[in-house]
């Protein structure tokens, strides 16, 4: 972005067009989207725009643009990680049938008392 701006900007002088500092650093970041507005208004509150040298204003930009990208590339890190997944199979026993169904009815017994002990203040 700031190579193509220099270039309008290069041209607009052989064309006897210039633009202060302060105004070149105003269109550049009026022109930014509205994902760096936080970034634009603490360099605008922060910085004296008619004193600070354009240098600085794309070092700031290029600084906070690297640390956006490698927050959305953790992100992005975290979303890929890779699940295990354990296959399943299936074991025709009466018994652990009847295990299972006890401890399923035992289990929701527990959630009841439970539920019922926070009803009443309990501990």
């Amino acid at each position: 972005m700031f190579s193509r701006f220099t270039n309008i900007i290069n041209a607009l002088q052989a064309l006897d067009k210039t633009y202060s500092n302060s105004e070149m650093m105003r269109k550049i970041l009026r022109c930014l989207p509205r994902s760096w507005m936080p970034k634009v208004t603490a360099i605008e509150e922060a910085k004296n725009l008619n004193v600070l040298p354009l240098e600085d204003l794309l070092g700031s930009l290029m600084t906070h643009e690297l640390s956006m990208q490698k927050k959305d590339d953790d992100e992005e890190k975290e979303k890929k990680k890779k699940i295990v997944a354990l296959k399943s199979s299936l074991i025709e026993d009466s018994k652990n049938d009847d295990d299972d169904e006890e401890l399923a009815l035992i289990t929701q017994k527990f959630k009841k008392f439970l539920a019922s002990k926070k009803k009443f203040g309990g501990k």
